[in-house]
């Protein structure tokens, strides 16, 4: 584990957050879940003031928010421009200010708990959340021949999938084997194709063995 990722890591497991499930890679760049995010929050106990608007125009808003967790202050800015750093579909409608407004306390969270700059939030840009595990891009509808389909279809049904990805867990004997199982594009790819409750059933089952292997540890806690 890189010195980047060993900090991510301790600093999540504060909050009762393992990396393994919660953050993965967009070309080399950490990314974390909006919700685990909103979880440290919440464990945190960070208090945001009422958001102040800095732009407000039917396709763009620009929003202040400022947080507090104990003494500490930080504030941040949320942009949220459509066809710039905010893509929706034809059907799809655009939520600009609740965009924007994600955007700032995701990154005010991150100044918060000292992990800005080693990790982004998936709501930063398209391509954090276009990478994440099993997101489909409402505008590209992928093709997948019959066979391929079918196959995957049937892995994910009668649970080989989950099966092996589980039991390549289980025979991880640290918590730095798991967090790179977790981490790695091929592990990426699998959690892509399966349905969300599997994805979180699996991200449960990894924090499990996190735990038997002793994590979080004294250090981090």
């Amino acid at each position: 584990m890189n010195t980047t990722d060993k900090k991510i890591s301790e600093v999540l497991a504060k909050f009762g957050e393992p990396m393994a499930g919660s953050v993965w890679r967009v070309q080399g760049t950490a990314v974390i879940y909006h919700k685990t995010l909103e979880r440290i929050a919440a464990q945190a106990r960070i208090v945001f003031d009422e958001p102040k608007i800095i732009r407000a125009e039917r396709d763009e808003a620009v929003i202040q928010v400022t947080g507090r967790m104990g003494e500490r202050v930080e504030w941040s800015i949320g942009e949220a421009l459509i066809g710039v750093n905010y893509r929706v579909s034809g059907k799809q409608a655009a939520y600009v200010y609740a965009m924007a407004e994600k955007r700032a306390k995701d990154r005010v969270i991150l100044k918060l708990i000292e992990l800005h700059g080693y990790v982004y939030s998936e709501e930063e840009a398209d391509e954090f959340k276009q990478g994440r595990p099993g997101y489909a891009d409402p505008h590209v509808e992928i093709e997948k021949t019959e066979p391929q389909k079918g196959k995957v279809e049937a892995a994910v049904a009668d649970g080989k999938i989950e099966d092996d990805l589980k039991a390549k867990i289980k025979k991880a004997k640290t918590i730095n084997a798991v967090t790179d199982l977790m981490l790695h594009a091929d592990t990426q790819k699998t959690l892509a194709d399966l349905p969300e409750g599997i994805r979180d059933e699996i991200r449960d089952f990894a924090k499990a063995r996190l735990v038997e292997l002793g994590w979080p540890t004294k250090k981090a806690a």
